[in-house]
């Protein structure tokens, strides 16, 4: 009894494991704003855009920063704020 209670709840605590290392975007496509208006997130951050696409319901810009290094963006479509950044180089350091 004692080892189905264990695994009962390990079993319970899995999606709230899985939904904490999710950065994925839930916002309803109706409040979305435009990939024109992430385009202008991009230029005011001094990011060159070489790809964006919608990604797990998110904008997602590959590109490069400022300073030249290649940088993976995801932004919030709903509120365009940066849900996750990673400077492509940073795995060679």
């Amino acid at each position: 009894m004692k080892k189905t209670l264990t695994a009962l709840a390990m079993i319970a605590l899995l999606p709230a494991g899985a939904a904490l290392a999710d950065d994925d975007c839930h916002s309803p496509r109706n409040q979305w704003q435009t990939p024109a208006a992430a385009m202008r997130v991009a230029q005011q951050h001094g990011w060159t855009v070489h790809e964006f696409e919608v990604d797990d319901g998110c904008y997602e810009i590959d590109g490069r920063d400022g300073d030249g290094r290649e940088i993976e963006v995801k932004l919030d479509p709903a509120t365009l704020q940066i849900v996750e950044i990673d400077h492509e180089d940073d795995d060679a350091r």
